[in-house]
């Protein structure tokens, strides 16, 4: 490890002496480091160095991951999911003006004889 001139440590791209900001981790990884935590393969200590991560944020990565398990067979998983809101009025009204471009286009496309059969 070699001293910086502002007395952080380097290890890689890591900076132990800035705790202003922590690193932020991906949702994705939570859940891999917390399911790994839960299945007891290794000890908190173990996974904190396998995966960069302090033990007791292992920890609480867990509970959450736990706390949160019985949502996916509650009421809250069988709700169902909510679509886009889509205002009826606007597409009926887009509905007519297509209806009506598409009349007056047939009928203009018919008289000159470009449209197959008229309707």
């Amino acid at each position: 490890m070699e001293f910086l001139p502002d007395f952080g440590l380097d290890a890689g791209n890591r900076r132990y002496h800035d705790k202003t900001t922590a690193p932020e981790h991906s949702p994705a990884f939570k859940a891999k480091v917390a399911l790994a935590a839960i299945r007891g393969e290794q000890t908190l200590v173990e996974l904190s160095q396998r995966f960069d991560v302090h033990a007791n944020q292992i920890k609480q990565w867990k509970d959450q991951l736990l706390e949160g398990a019985t949502g996916v067979f509650g009421d809250e998983a069988k709700a169902e999911p909510a679509g886009p809101t889509v205002d009826v009025k606007t597409l009926h009204a887009k509905i007519g003006e297509r209806t009506l471009e598409n009349d007056f286009l047939s009928g203009a496309l018919g008289k000159a004889g470009l449209l197959g059969g008229k309707k």
